[in-house]
C-alpha cells in the first residue's frame, strides 16, 4: 500500500485545528473527506503538528496510505478538486504530493518544526489581515525583544511557557532558533526546534511583547524561564498570527 507524503498550505481561520472533532470542520477532516472521494476508501490521515484553531500553515506535513497507486500529480490535483467548496474556495490545499519512503511517518520521522509569528505592529487596525495578524498598536521595539529571545535559546525546562492542557511527558524542550526581525509594519517571530510544546510559541510571544513594549527588561525573560510557573509569564498570543511554515526530516 503506497503512503504518501503531503505538504499542504492552510488558512485555520474558522477553523477548529488539524484535529477531526465534533465541535467544527477541521483540516483532517477535510482532507480525509476529500481522500474518501479520490481513493474510494476511508483513510485517516496523520500530521508532523496538530495546530490548534486559528492557527495557520504554510509547510504542514501529512501522510496518508491509498490502497492503489497513483502518480503524485494526480493525489494532489485530485485532492485539491475534492477540497474545493461549492463557492470555489477552499482554506485548506496540497501543495505538493510525493511517495515517501519506506518507514516515513509524518509526525514521528520529523526532525525539526518551523513557525512564524506575525506582529502588525501599526496605530491603524488590520482590515485585510485581521484573521491573520496579531495586532498591536503600542510600538514594539525589536532589537529589545530578540535580547529577551537569546534567553530561550538552548535546551531548557519551558513549564513557564506550558498551557495548562499540554500533554507532552516533559516541559524539557530544546529551542532551536528563536529570530525576532521588523518587516515593515510587521514584527516576524521565528521559532525552530525539534518539538514544541503546547501554546509554547505563543506564550514565548507574549512574553516578548511585554519586553517589545518596555514593560519588563529583557533579562525578564531569563527570570520567567527560571521560575517554571505559566503565571509568571506574558499572555498567550492569539492563534491568529502563528504559522507552521514547514517541517524537516
Amino acid at each position: 500500500m503506497p503512503r504518501y507524503k503531503l505538504t499542504l498550505e492552510y488558512d485555520g481561520t474558522g477553523l477548529v485545528g488539524w484535529q477531526r472533532q465534533t465541535s467544527g470542520p477541521s483540516v483532517q477532516q477535510a482532507l480525509e473527506e476529500a481522500l474518501v472521494k479520490l481513493a474510494g476508501h476511508a483513510v485517516t490521515v496523520a500530521a508532523a503538528g496538530r495546530t490548534d484553531a486559528g492557527v495557520h500553515a504554510t509547510g504542514q506535513v501529512a501522510h496518508a496510505d491509498l490502497e492503489k497507486p497513483l502518480t503524485t500529480d494526480a493525489v494532489r490535483d485530485g485532492l485539491n478538486y475534492w477540497l474545493r467548496g461549492e463557492d470555489g474556495i477552499t482554506p485548506v490545499i496540497v501543495l505538493a504530493a510525493e511517495l515517501a519512503p519506506e518507514g516515513f511517518h509524518a509526525r514521528f520521522s520529523a526532525t525539526g518544526r518551523r513557525y512564524l509569528y506575525r506582529i502588525l505592529n501599526r496605530r491603524a487596525a488590520p482590515v485585510l489581515e485581521r484573521h491573520r495578524v496579531w495586532w498591536v498598536a503600542k510600538p514594539l521595539r525589536a532589537e529589545a525583544m530578540q535580547e529577551g529571545a537569546n534567553h530561550l535559546l538552548g535546551h531548557h525546562d519551558f513549564t513557564s511557557f506550558r498551557a495548562s492542557e499540554c500533554q507532552a511527558r516533559s516541559a524539557m524542550k530544546t529551542l532551536d532558533a528563536l529570530e525576532v526581525r521588523r518587516a515593515g509594519e510587521e514584527i516576524h517571530v521565528v521559532a525552530a526546534a525539534r518539538s514544541f510544546l503546547h501554546h509554547q510559541v505563543r506564550n514565548m510571544v507574549g512574553t516578548l511583547k511585554l519586553v517589545g513594549e518596555g514593560k519588563v527588561p529583557p533579562e525578564h525573560v531569563k527570570a520567567v524561564l527560571q521560575a517554571r510557573d505559566r503565571s509568571v509569564a506574558g499572555a498567550t498570543a492569539p492563534a491568529s498570527g502563528l504559522y507552521l511554515t514547514g517541517v524537516s526530516y
